[in-house]
C-alpha cells in the first residue's frame, strides 16, 4: 500500500477539528490528533464543538486539555447549539462556520457527509461548503444506525496509542457511560478492524473518508 504524507515531514500543521457533540472529535479522530502532535512539534490546533450543556462542555474542555497538550497552540470553543436539531439552527451554526475561515487548516478533520446522524450530517455539509479547497479527512462514528461505510484514508496508530484513545474516551466523558455502546470495546473493535483493512503494523487504525485529494 502507498502511503502519503501530509506536506514536508516533520514539519507542524494547522489542524481544525470539528465536532457536532462533546465526545465526536475524539471518538473520530482522537488517535490521529495525538499521533500527528507528538510527531509534528509547534503545531496548532483549533478545536470546535457545536453542542453542549453545562455538564458536557466541562467534559470537553477537559478532554480537549489533555489530548491537545502537545500542541504549541490551540484554540477550544464549544458552542451550546440544541443536540439534535442542528438542521433548524442551520443559519446560526454557519455564522459559526463563517469565522472559521481565517484559521486556513493544512487538515479539516469533520463528521462523514453521509452520517446519518442530522447533527453530523450538517456539520459535515458546512464544512465542504467553507472549506473549498482544503484537505478534509470525513471522521466515523460507531452508532445505532450502522452507517459505518468503506473508508479510503487510514491512519495507523500503536496498540498503547489505540488502547489510550479508549481509555480517554471513559474517563473523560463519564455522563455517556449509560450509552450501551459507550464502551472501551466498541472504540478497540472499530480500530482494530480498520487497521485490518490497512495492515497497520501493530493492529490499530482510525480511518476516514476522503473525498477529494490532490496529488
Amino acid at each position: 500500500m502507498l502511503a502519503a504524507t501530509l506536506g514536508k515531514p516533520g514539519a507542524p500543521l494547522t489542524l481544525l477539528c470539528l465536532g457536532a457533540h462533546a465526545d465526536d472529535i475524539e471518538i473520530g479522530c482522537g488517535g490521529t490528533v495525538l499521533r500527528l502532535l507528538a510527531e509534528r512539534p509547534g503545531s496548532t490546533v483549533h478545536w470546535h464543538v457545536f453542542s453542549s450543556s453545562a455538564e458536557r462542555e466541562g467534559e470537553a474542555r477537559a478532554s480537549a486539555a489533555e489530548l491537545l497538550a502537545g500542541a504549541a497552540h490551540s484554540v477550544v470553543e464549544v458552542h451550546s447549539f440544541r443536540e439534535s436539531f442542528f438542521p433548524f439552527a442551520g443559519a446560526a451554526i454557519k455564522e459559526q462556520f463563517e469565522r472559521l475561515k481565517p484559521a486556513q487548516p493544512d487538515l479539516v478533520l469533520t463528521h462523514h457527509v453521509r452520517d446519518l446522524h442530522q447533527d453530523h450530517r450538517l456539520i459535515a455539509e458546512l464544512t465542504w461548503n467553507t472549506f473549498r479547497d482544503h484537505l478534509i479527512a470525513e471522521y466515523e462514528i460507531p452508532k445505532y444506525e450502522g452507517d459505518l461505510g468503506q473508508p479510503n484514508l487510514f491512519v495507523p496508530l500503536t496498540a498503547e496509542l489505540g488502547r489510550r484513545k479508549a481509555a480517554h474516551l471513559m474517563r473523560h466523558f463519564p455522563s455517556q457511560a449509560r450509552r450501551p455502546w459507550f464502551r472501551p470495546e466498541t472504540f478497540e473493535g472499530l480500530m482494530r478492524l480498520r487497521g485490518v483493512e490497512c495492515n497497520a503494523p501493530e493492529g490499530f487504525a482510525e480511518a476516514f473518508h476522503a473525498r477529494k485529494v490532490v496529488l
